[in-house]
């Protein structure tokens, strides 16, 4: 029984079946410990649906795993055969792999074979040294295709090891073509531009009457901008993406957090265009930097998988070490692309720096570009990783099960590569001179009310396609003999990304009519109502969280309850509008996550402050265990994000029918290359 089990277990990491039965020697295992991490690397081996394989069918592919294993390199996917002008390398556990492949492999400091995971004691390096001994042969088209490989320590397997950094990152690969449409002609180009987003300016008064006799205070405007696209983005090239992942590879990331890592960083490796540009960054008790800014071409996509396919994890937690890198890279680049963005995956909290949220050491060395951070398992420091985001106008992410970091992260990517407006300024101007501006809500966004009342601003930064932000502007409206009051007007600034031509629009002037009396109460529109809802939600949370953080849970969830009951009696969860019904059913969860000091700690936290971060920003989260709705607020979700999200789940599912993939998912190389 066991060398059936072992002969199953090789056709499985040769990609030969898509099931294999458990014995009763064997324990349960994850999806992500059935692979080994190269082969998580290649959508072949993502999970499916179990199939019913016969003993006769599972030993028909136990025979031919030897002749598949032979045929196709293991960390390239590509095809390996003999006088083909690739030198192919034979390990001692008798798997092969193309040298070029796999002296990459080690020399970022990987000496486990990536298919069985049988430790090496002798590896390939790429010079000869005539006092070592042989341990393989390597086969090409010629009589010089002989390699020798030597013992290495231990030590060498730590990401620190290999060529050293330079003391300045200034070695980015060069962008190459400017913006450009492929196989169109220049003509053909300007005749066909237009800006990839365009803004839609919308205003929402309180209510549509006010009496003549009548003045207001505090009377609440809703602002409401969305980055207009539909399908014009995907006609044209969309903004270039610069993007550095730093990524936590201490010792408690072993097993099957690191392999469903790696998977999700091949995930994003591939839904990344030629024009993008990605740098590595590892750490653990050091960090290291393990390519410069490179274009994700075929060539770039092959080193980023190899270098990601060779991490191995060990040492401590050094996150301030991995963000100074991360940024570093940032700040040293001789040329930058449109979009620019940090991602922070980390499992644990900092064993090297003060864990303090406000600790300086954090905030000094974030330059200006968002840190998306995504924080999962119980063990990781959410206060630490929301205030970095916070801090540098980024996102944090609540991953409870490591099962789904391809998905949070595909979300974030979904966003990120569908920049359409950028450095958005919204003016905001009394038209009236009576009417002044009291205060404006937004958020986590920097906003300014000038001092004279009559106008403010709210600084947006980028938007995605298609994604919306909403703001409450109060007021005061005089008494008014007119039969109509002017109160605002907008104007928004922003960058075209692709031009980087600024423009300019204005909306209209927003009125309210003044009657001699209003015969009955206005309804407050569901939109004003809506908005008001999640800026008092937000309160309830941070006030929550901070009763928490005292020790008081009793209080804390007492607060959420309170807000719950307001919530009922709202116009909008009156009508069951779908934002507050799901609003409700965060809270519900917060609440259910702050019943115990245990379960607060382990995941109440994180689930709240996920909560902050997304309501704040009005920007998607990932949030829980799962991307089923339920416990990911959706509510921000651009179509990009979705479709990218999608994609990832797509590779998952198994057609009822044929027991196949959806998708042909034949190898990274093999699939269309984004543009």
């Amino acid at each position: 029984m066991v060398s059936k089990w072992k002969k199953l277990k090789l056709a499985l990491s040769m990609n030969l079946c898509s099931y294999l039965p458990r014995t009763l020697e064997e324990p349960t295992l994850n999806s992500g410990e059935r692979f080994s991490d190269a082969s998580l690397l290649s959508p072949l081996n993502w999970p499916m649906t179990p199939t019913t394989t016969t003993p006769s069918r599972s030993r028909k592919l136990s025979r031919s795993s030897s002749k598949s294993s032979k045929q196709t390199c293991s960390i390239c996917l590509t095809k390996m055969k003999e006088g083909c002008g690739h030198a192919i390398f034979t390990a001692e556990c008798s798997h092969a792999f193309h040298f070029h492949c796999i002296a990459s492999n080690v020399k970022h400091g990987n000496q486990v074979c990536p298919v069985c995971r049988a430790k090496w004691k002798e590896i390939p390096i790429l010079k000869p040294s005539l006092d070592l001994p042989y341990s393989s042969f390597v086969r090409s088209n010629n009589d010089e295709a002989i390699s020798l490989v030597r013992r290495l320590p231990p030590s060498h397997r730590a990401i620190n090891q290999g060529h050293p950094e330079p003391a300045v990152f200034d070695d980015d690969e060069r962008l190459g073509e400017k913006i450009g449409f492929t196989g169109e002609t220049d003509a053909l180009k300007k005749e066909n531009h237009y800006p990839v987003g365009m803004m839609d300016m919308k205003m929402y008064p309180e209510v549509s009457a006010v009496s003549q006799s009548k003045s207001c205070e505090n009377f609440d405007v809703l602002v409401h901008l969305k980055a207009v696209t539909g399908n014009q983005i995907s006609q044209y090239h969309r903004a270039p993406v610069d993007l550095v992942t730093v990524l936590d590879i201490s010792g408690s990331m072993g097993g099957t957090k690191l392999a469903l890592l790696k998977r999700a960083m091949g995930f994003v490796i591939q839904n990344l265009g030629s024009r993008d540009r990605l740098s590595v960054i590892a750490f653990s008790s050091t960090a290291r930097r393990l390519f410069p800014l490179t274009r994700m071409s075929d060539a770039g996509r092959q080193q980023a998988l190899q270098a990601v396919n060779s991490l191995v994890a060990n040492g401590g937690t050094n996150i301030v070490d991995g963000l100074r890198k991360g940024a570093k890279v940032m700040e040293n680049r001789r040329e930058r692309n449109s979009v620019a963005s940090i991602i922070l995956l980390s499992d644990g909290r900092d064993t090297y720096t003060m864990n303090h949220p406000d600790d300086p050491s954090y905030r000094v060395m974030l330059p200006q570009i968002p840190v998306h951070s995504f924080g999962f398992g119980s063990d990781h420091d959410a206060s630490v990783m929301h205030s970095v985001s916070e801090f540098s106008g980024g996102t944090f992410s609540f991953i409870e099960s490591e099962s789904v970091i391809q998905d949070a992260l595909a979300q974030c990517i979904g966003g990120l590569l569908s920049v359409a407006v950028q450095e958005l300024r919204v003016e905001i101007e009394g038209v009236c001179p009576n009417v002044r501006l009291s205060s404006i809500k937004a958020g986590s966004y920097s906003s300014l009310v000038n001092g004279d009342g009559n106008s403010g601003f709210v600084d947006v930064g980028d938007l995605y396609a298609d994604e919306e932000r909403d703001f409450l502007v109060s007021i005061n409206i005089p008494v008014e003999e007119d039969g109509h009051t002017p109160l605002l007007k907008l104007r928004c600034v922003y960058i075209d990304p692709l031009t980087k031509e600024i423009t300019t629009l204005e909306s209209h002037v927003l009125q309210i009519r003044r009657p001699e009396n209003v015969c009955e109460e206005e309804v407050v529109p569901i939109e004003v109502d809506r908005q008001r809802n999640r800026f008092l939600a937000a309160e309830a949370m941070s006030q929550a969280r901070n009763l928490a953080e005292h020790g008081d849970l009793e209080a804390a969830v007492t607060a959420i309850e309170k807000f719950r009951l307001a919530l009922a009696q709202t116009d909008a969860a009156k009508s069951c509008d779908r934002f507050c019904v799901a609003l409700d059913l965060e809270l519900k969860e917060m609440q259910d996550r702050m019943r115990s000091s245990h379960v607060y700690e382990a995941s109440g936290r994180a689930y709240i402050l996920s909560g902050l971060s997304s309501h704040s920003w009005q920007r998607a989260t990932a949030r829980g265990n799962s991307m089923d709705g339920s416990s990911f607020f959706q509510a921000y979700q651009t179509p990009s994000m979705a479709e990218m999200l999608r994609r990832s789940q797509s590779m998952f599912l198994v057609s009822p029918s044929h027991h196949r993939l959806i998708q042909p998912l034949l190898s990274f190389a093999s699939q269309p290359k984004p543009r």
